[in-house]
């Protein structure tokens, strides 16, 4: 879920590490009403380039809060005290369950909001700053064992064998599993990023957001797979993008052989990607190679290193 993942809130100038100089936001105060800032924040967080599933969970986050204190409260009226009550009725009085990760994101977005107000000197000091922040443990992710594994390759071959040949599965699982790319990464292949070449081929993983190029990188494929990605090509005939059609038709194609091979979950690209993380790790490839091979951060990384291990070695 590369990259040195940029700040949340991007140093800019010298008057406030969150942003624009105060003279270019400041068009309210600390006696206007939450439901304003909340509008100018979305204005800043589209300006700095947050991602628009942030934009929608930040937002989504402040409007439960402005249905809590109502809809005139204003921001002096929002103190440590208030925001901890805040946060009690989510765990405790709310109707809607609230679950450990939507508890520590809005947590987060709490923290966002009111650091950034106090930077841009709206509030006197911070109130969200005091909040715990409690981490979240996530399961662990789900991968394929070995033997399931080979059960799926061998359905994506007898499709790539039948009376009504379809190379597309035989490519799409065999891709992954060696790659360990995402879904929206392997939908956004284009042909000119396949080199069939070079020894062995390869694929370059690119992002079309400046925000996102640290995450571009270059991933070696097995020279076997070639023959089977000229059955596809010549299949399909796609013109810009090695698969010519939507993420959600590749999840259908992932479903079907994982219903042909009788496996007991739905494989997704997610348990592929863990497959194939796993499988490299457990084969010694070095830490720092592998982080980058999938794309993460440092930061990310420690985690994900962390869950490797567990995964592992589960004793």
């Amino acid at each position: 879920m590369s990259e040195q993942q940029p700040p949340l809130f991007p140093k800019r100038g010298v008057k406030g590490e969150y942003g624009p100089p105060v003279a270019q936001v400041k068009t309210f105060d600390a006696h206007s009403s939450l439901a304003t800032a909340s509008s100018a924040y979305h204005d800043y967080m589209v300006r700095q380039g947050f991602s628009e599933h942030t934009v929608k969970a930040f937002l989504g986050d402040l409007r439960l809060l402005q249905k809590y204190f109502g809809t005139n409260v204003t921001l002096n009226s929002l103190g440590t005290k208030e925001l901890n009550d805040f946060l009690t009725w989510l765990l405790h009085y709310r109707d809607v369950p609230c679950s450990p990760k939507s508890y520590s994101r809005r947590i987060t977005t709490l923290k966002s909001f009111f650091g950034w107000l106090a930077s841009i000197k709206i509030l006197p000091f911070d109130p969200a700053e005091p909040l715990i922040h409690i981490k979240v443990k996530a399961p662990l992710p789900e991968f394929l064992p070995h033997a399931l594994t080979e059960k799926l390759l061998d359905a994506a071959e007898k499709k790539l064998k039948s009376d009504k040949s379809d190379p597309r599965p035989y490519v799409l699982a065999h891709l992954v599993l060696q790659t360990g790319i995402k879904k929206a990464e392997c939908v956004n292949i284009g042909l000119e990023d396949i080199d069939r070449t070079s020894d062995p081929p390869s694929i370059i993983i690119r992002y079309n957001s400046p925000r996102m190029q640290h995450k571009e990188r270059r991933l070696i494929f097995a020279a076997d797979l070639l023959p089977v990605l000229e059955k596809y090509l010549e299949h399909y005939h796609p013109q810009e993008k090695l698969f010519e059609c939507t993420p959600r038709n590749l999840e259908y194609v992932l479903t079907d052989i994982s219903e042909m091979a009788g496996l007991p979950h739905q494989v997704s690209f997610e348990m592929l990607r863990w497959t194939s993380a796993l499988r490299d790790y457990r084969d010694g490839m070095d830490h720092d190679h592998l982080r980058r091979k999938l794309g993460l951060s440092k930061i990310t990384w420690r985690e994900t290193e962390q869950k490797l291990a567990k995964l592992s070695d589960p004793l």
